[in-house]
C-alpha cells in the first residue's frame, strides 16, 4: 500500500495527535478485562513494569522483548525462545486494527479544522478530513498510551485483507513504526471484516486486547461471526465506530449523482425524497453493531469525525477502567 503523496515518508504525528490530545489522553490506562496471558485480570497490580522475583510461566518471545529474560534451558529442550514471565509483569498485548476499505476514504469535514495544527491539507494534497484521517488518529492515541505504560503494541490496516501493518513490540522506536504504518490511504475495496479478524489472530499466540477502529459498513452477520471469533479465542475487544456528520444527518438538499467507493456504481438521487428511510436504516445498522459487541462482552464507542477526539476518547476509557474498578471490588 503506497504511503500518501505516493511515497514511503516519514509522517508528522503532530497531524494526528494534537499535543492538547496528548496531554489529556497521555495519564490514563489501557486495561483489559480479561486475564492477559493468564498472569493479571486486567487491572495493574503495580504502578512497576518488568519482572518480580516470583515466577509465574512461560511466554513465547516476541520481538521488542527484553532478551535478559529469555529461558535459555526451555530453547535447549526446544529450539524455541520464551521468556520467563513474572507475578507482576503486567504488560497488555494491544492489537489495533483500522480499516482502510474504499468508504474510510469519505469526509466532509475540513482538514483544517480537524487536524488542529494548523495544517490545512493532508500530505497529499486533500482539504478534507477523512474517515480513515480520524481513525488513524485514534489508532495513534490508543497506542501512545499503552506504550507510554510500558505495553507492548501491534498494528494491522485491513481492506478485504491485511495490507500494512507493524508487529507487537514495547520498544523505542514503536510508536513511530506504528505512525509510519498508518500513513498509508484507504484502497478502493471493500471490507472483509471477518478474513482480517482471521489473519490477525494468525499471528498471535496470547489473548490480546483488539482495538477495531473501522465504519464498519459490511454484513452485521460477518461482524458476529468475527467477534465471535474473538470471543473463542479468549480476546478482548473494543470496537470504534467511525462515522462522518454527513452520514449520520444525511442533510443534503439538492438532487445529484451519488457513487460508491468500493464499486457499487452510480445513482442519481434526490436525497429529500429518501432521507427519513436512510436514517432509520442508519441507525439501525449502528445500533445493530453496537448490540452485538455489547453482547459477546466487547466495548462500543461511536466516534464522530466533526468531534474532537481527545475528550470523547478520554471520556470512554476513564469510564471503562471506572467499570473493570466495579467489577474488581465483587
Amino acid at each position: 500500500m503506497p504511503a500518501r503523496g505516493g511515497e514511503a515518508t516519514h509522517a508528522d504525528a503532530t497531524l494526528y495527535l494534537h499535543p492538547q490530545t496528548l496531554a489529556r489522553l497521555g495519564t490514563l490506562e489501557l486495561r483489559a478485562k480479561m486475564i492477559v496471558e493468564g498472569v493479571m485480570s486486567g487491572m495493574h497490580r503495580s504502578p512497576y513494569h518488568g519482572f518480580s522475583i516470583e515466577f509465574a510461566q512461560h511466554r513465547a518471545y516476541a520481538p521488542g522483548d527484553d532478551l535478559r529474560h529469555l529461558d535459555w534451558k526451555v530453547y535447549g529442550r526446544s529450539d524455541k525462545l520464551y521468556l520467563k514471565q513474572y507475578e507482576q509483569e503486567t504488560n497488555l498485548d494491544l492489537m489495533l486494527l483500522v480499516d482502510a476499505s474504499g468508504s474510510m476514504a469519505f469526509g466532509t469535514r475540513s482538514f483544517a479544522s480537524a487536524a488542529g495544527t494548523g495544517v490545512t491539507t493532508s500530505p497529499d494534497g486533500r482539504v478534507q478530513w477523512s474517515k480513515f484521517d480520524h481513525a488513524t488518529a485514534t489508532a495513534a492515541a490508543m497506542s501512545y498510551m499503552a506504550l507510554r505504560q510500558g505495553d507492548r503494541v501491534g498494528l494491522n490496516v485491513f481492506a478485504d485483507k491485511l495490507v500494512v501493518g507493524a508487529e507487537r513490540s514495547g520498544a523505542q522506536g514503536q510508536w513511530r513504526r506504528i505512525i509510519d504504518a498508518l500513513s498509508t490511504h484507504p484502497v478502493n475495496q471493500p471490507t472483509d471484516f471477518l478474513r482480517a479478524i482471521d489473519q490477525a489472530m494468525a499471528k498471535l499466540t496470547n489473548r490480546a486486547l483488539f482495538a477495531i477502529i473501522s465504519d464498519f459498513y459490511t454484513d452485521p452477520a460477518a461482524i458476529r461471526t468475527a467477534l465471535a471469533r474473538l470471543r473463542h479465542r479468549r480476546h478482548d475487544a473494543m470496537l470504534f465506530q467511525v462515522v462522518d456528520e454527513a452520514e449520520m444527518t444525511f442533510g443534503l438538499d439538492e438532487v445529484a449523482p451519488f457513487e460508491g467507493f468500493e464499486g457499487e456504481g452510480r445513482l442519481r438521487i434526490d436525497p429529500r425524497s429518501i432521507r427519513q428511510a436512510y436514517i432509520e436504516a442508519f441507525t439501525h445498522h449502528r445500533e445493530e453493531i453496537e448490540k452485538t459487541a455489547r453482547g459477546f462482552g466487547f466495548d462500543y464507542q461511536l466516534v464522530r469525525t466533526h468531534d474532537w477526539l481527545g475528550p470523547p476518547l478520554a471520556s470512554f476509557i476513564a469510564s471503562r477502567n471506572a467499570v473493570l474498578k466495579r467489577r474488581k471490588r465483587r
